[in-house]
This record gives C-alpha cells, structure tokens and sequence, in this order.
C-alpha cells in the first residue's frame, strides 16, 4: 500500500484563530462553538463578521433560540458586541438585516472575569466571617448553631 501525505494546509488561509485565554473564562460549551463559529467567520482586518442566527445554528447544531441565548451571554461577557443593520429591498423597502458583530479583545473579557471572581470571593469571604460571628455569638449565649 502506497503512503499518501496529506494536503499541505495554508495556516492563515484554512484556520482561524481562537484565543487559548477563551478556556480560562468558564464558557459553556455552547458559548464555545458560537464564539469559536463567529471567530471562524470574521474579516480578520475589521473583526467583524454578519451571520444569522440560523446560519450559526445550522454550523453548530443549535436552533435559533439557543444561539440568540449564547449570543446575549457572550455580548455580556464582553467577548462581541452586536449591533442592527439594516438592507434595503429591490422594492426600495427598508428591512432589518442581520446583526453585525464585533469580535472584542480578549484581555478585556478577561479583566471583567477577573473582578467578577474577586467580588464573588470577596462576598463569599464576607458571608463565612457572619457565619462565625454568628456561631460564637450563640456559644456565648447558649443556644444551638443554625
């Protein structure tokens, strides 16, 4: 049997690029495939990109609904943003078109990950020292802990 190679592959041409930082901000699997498909899609000098929410859905085997869900949370976490745009028919008719997206960079996704993390820790770190608090009080006074 003959060795057949594979096809060359041209890295810039036939692969996008998706930031390793991505796996660090606790995404959905879902959230994952629409940025991974958005990334896919973009214009690499505008890092804008138009898709539908069908069109994405269809790429990544979800319906319309659950795409516009992982688009809102990916829009909150500051990793795109969308905005309207509007076509124009033959008719002369104006129409909503498809949202146009912008691929954000990343390190500010990062830092508003980071600071929901150190308020998260900072509450948490707050509840657990009223929960002492509260637990030596009830020792001091006889009665059973909560």
């Amino acid at each position: 049997m003959k060795f057949t190679r594979y096809p060359k592959r041209d890295a810039i041409r036939d692969y996008f690029p998706l930031p390793n930082e991505i796996f660090s901000l606790g995404l959905s699997t879902g959230e994952i495939a629409v940025y991974a498909y958005l990334m896919y899609c973009e214009d690499r000098k505008t890092f804008q990109c138009h898709p539908s929410y069908k069109t994405i859905g269809k790429a990544v085997s979800m319906s319309k609904n659950t795409v516009r869900k992982y688009v809102d949370s990916l829009i909150e976490k500051r990793l795109i943003t969308a905005e309207p745009t509007s076509v124009i028919t033959q008719k002369g008719e104006r129409r909503n078109g498809n949202l146009r997206y912008t691929i954000r960079p990343i390190g500010e996704a990062l830092e508003q990950y980071y600071e929901q993390q150190l308020i998260r820790l900072h509450e948490e770190t707050r509840r657990r020292i009223a929960l002492k608090k509260l637990a030596e009080f009830d020792r001091k006074h006889g009665k059973s802990a909560v």
